[in-house]
């Protein structure tokens, strides 16, 4: 489990200073209906383009990345990491099938993309100010976790980890031989690899398992299923 329960997780912080709820990504068109425990499949959006003369997975071609980022509203350095982490995996494990837009649902309502806050996300993946969590110290509604050290846990970065998740997970998403839990490169390809760890995801409830493993929430479920739809739903006439 990435974060040990709903309120543990940064946005829902947010929901319960007082918003009431959590909103789509901003400009959405009307939202899909609130998925059930085993909803179907998110709608597929169309799949990264590889960069051409590249092995799968090594980049993600700029034409399909601009293109893709104008039509979703998601920043050219998340979605970068997120459909890249679904070419390396459909590399690492074809069985998983993984949709870049199930790693965006959840990176929306973890961090809105790692701009959470006012932040702005940099070219290299990383926001302009470091991502954490409500103390994990078992008040106001949150799970009691502590770390190794005898301190009390935050989730960190963009994908929100808890610190022992990412000591099992962390992974290096953008080759540049360090694994940084505030790198949306390195977050969204350890996110993917945790994700795909449920088991396939071509089904209802094959997805919906996976992302409840990454948060015990049918509300987090249902937000990323809501989410997921809308960005599959912009990005349908996108070329590759």
């Amino acid at each position: 489990m990435v974060a040990a329960t709903a309120l543990a997780l940064l946005g829902y912080v947010v929901l319960a200073s007082g918003s009431g709820s959590r909103d789509l990504p901003v400009a959405a068109p009307a939202g899909p209906a609130v998925a059930p425990t085993a909803p179907a499949e998110p709608a597929p959006a169309m799949s990264p383009a590889a960069a051409q003369g590249r092995s799968l997975g090594a980049t993600v071609s700029s034409d399909w990345l601009s293109a893709t980022a104008a039509k979703a509203g998601i920043p050219a350095p998340a979605l970068r990491g997120y459909a890249t982490a679904q070419l390396r995996l459909a590399g690492d494990d074809a069985g998983c099938h993984l949709g870049w837009t199930t790693l965006a649902g959840i990176g929306w309502v973890e961090s809105q993309h790692g701009t959470f806050g006012g932040r702005t996300l940099g070219e290299d993946g990383v926001p302009s100010a470091p991502i954490l969590g409500p103390t994990l110290d078992g008040s106001a509604g949150v799970a009691a976790i502590p770390t190794d050290q005898g301190e009390w846990a935050q989730a960190a970065g963009p994908m929100q980890f808890i610190p022992s998740t990412w000591s099992g997970w962390a992974s290096d998403g953008d080759g540049d031989g360090v694994t940084n839990v505030q790198d949306l490169d390195d977050a969204a390809y350890a996110a993917g690899r945790y994700l795909c760890a449920s088991g396939p995801l071509s089904s209802g409830a094959g997805w919906a398992k996976a992302v409840f493993s990454y948060n015990h929430s049918q509300a987090y479920v249902d937000q990323v299923y809501a989410a997921a739809q809308v960005y599959a739903q912009r990005t349908a006439s996108v070329v590759e």
